[in-house]
């Protein structure tokens, strides 16, 4: 029988307590006062054995409802994509799959080149000229971001758009409180940044202006009037931006963005409960020294080699760390790995192709929406998600679609008390004409 782990006899026991000099296990707590100890049973199922507990808890998950055998229209950051089946076979490689902290470059050259490819992708999406080897995940790097600004400007406020992720807004201000940094909400008009807005709130000791392209409600900021403001009063610009989305778009390189980040899940890392994910973090070469986390550099050996290793590192991070521009020193080099697996078996033109269809199909299901008199909410431009406006609470409107095969959208009203009964529907690839018809006649006769 195949054991997951190594099964403790009495006799193991006894033989430890010997080796180290007590007579029993209660021994081992006696330095703890009587009086905190607790005493009694605790309110949990007996012990089983090894087959009878993998048979409940295989129970347990096959009550969970799985992208197999469900049509998905959930994003709000997380995204059902195609993944390339060779993404899986190589990060599931010993040499990458056990990999961790690549400090001596001489054995860990294949880790280092990766990385190296993954950072140089990233640039070439968002038209940046430097990134960092991944963050933790998206809301992470926008974070960061927020925090290299003020640092490099010496200013403490910050304007982040009302339209970014609710979520990466909270890591933002939980980041900003240790920091003693303000964080300013922009109001949004028709589901993007309110521009006019912006330009009244603009000041000098404003670090950074900070948006999402596309937006969380998939609306496509304008960031060429955006930025005009953001630099006003040497200000930065960030943007996090949903990298497949740059296949399509205008990356916010060509925009004048100082800072770009983002979240690289939309290639080669499955939705998977919300996470692991891997973030990206991009900037001018004028900031590259305060990019947090690691960088790989090429070189060439003493015989004229090409190589990789680790570089503009600045020590503070690991060990004077009241001093470092950044406390984070590690990144997800696994799912890093996956992402630019993904990225070079689709390739340029596959790349692009990919984003395109998410635009077709999100605009597709849209027009289908309105012609079963569901109401669109937001009428600007989007990538694969856009909201939608319904007569019923959206649990109920999801519960009635789970019966039918489908994960429905996102319940805006959680984040947005004025978005009740708002659903935020994403759009695939992956999505066929037939689960989009499906999903449109579903929200149209509920509608009726």
């Amino acid at each position: 029988m195949k054991h997951r782990y190594l099964p403790m006899t009495d006799q193991d026991i006894q033989e430890m307590l010997q080796l180290i000099g007590v007579s029993s296990i209660d021994e081992l707590f006696a330095d703890i006062p009587e009086s905190v100890r607790f005493d009694g049973e605790l309110k949990i199922k007996q012990a089983k054995s090894e087959s009878e507990l993998m048979r409940e808890l295989s129970d347990l998950a096959a009550k969970n409802k799985d992208l197999r055998k469900h049509a998905s229209f959930l994003g709000a950051g997380v995204y059902d994509h195609y993944m390339p089946v060779i993404v899986d076979h190589v990060i599931s490689r010993s040499e990458f799959y056990t990999a961790y902290t690549p400090y001596q470059p001489e054995i860990s050259q294949g880790e280092l080149q990766a990385i190296f490819e993954f950072q140089s992708m990233i640039c070439e999406l968002t038209g940046m000229d430097v990134a960092n080897s991944s963050m933790y995940d998206g809301p992470t790097s926008f974070a960061e971001s927020a925090m290299l600004a003020c640092g490099h400007t010496k200013k403490k406020k910050v304007l982040i758009s009302g339209a970014v992720h609710p979520e990466a807004k909270a890591v933002v201000q939980s980041y900003a409180k240790g920091q003693y940094i303000e964080v300013v909400e922009i109001p949004t008009k028709n589901g993007v940044t309110d521009v006019a807005a912006l330009e009244e709130m603009m000041s000098s000791d404003i670090a950074a202006v900070m948006v999402q392209y596309p937006n969380f409600f998939g609306q496509i900021e304008p960031l060429q009037e955006i930025e005009k403001i953001a630099h006003t009063d040497k200000g930065m610009f960030i943007v996090s931006s949903n990298p497949l989305a740059l296949g399509a778009l205008t990356p916010p390189g060509k925009f004048g963005a100082d800072i770009v980040v983002g979240d690289a899940q939309p290639f080669g890392i499955p939705t998977q409960f919300g996470g692991p994910h891997c973030g990206y973090f991009a900037v001018t070469t004028k900031l590259m020294r305060k990019v947090p986390g690691r960088l790989v550099g090429q070189t060439v050996d003493e015989e004229g080699q090409r190589g990789f290793v680790l570089t503009l590192q600045a020590r503070e991070q690991h060990i004077r760390r009241d001093k470092a521009t950044s406390n984070i020193c590690s990144n997800q080099a696994l799912n890093a790995l996956a992402a630019s697996v993904a990225m070079t078996a689709l390739g340029k033109k596959g790349v692009k192709e990919m984003a395109i269809q998410n635009i077709q199909k999100a605009h597709y299901t849209k027009n289908l929406l309105e012609e079963k008199g569901v109401n669109v909410t937001f009428n600007g431009p989007f990538f694969n998600e856009f909201v939608v406006k319904l007569p019923k609470p959206i649990k109920e409107v999801n519960r009635n679609l789970l019966d039918k095969g489908i994960i429905g959208g996102y319940d805006l009203g959680t984040y947005y008390p004025e978005l009740e009964n708002h659903m935020l529907l994403a759009v695939t690839e992956l999505r066929t004409k037939e689960e989009i018809e499906t999903l449109a006649r579903e929200l149209g006769d509920g509608n009726e």
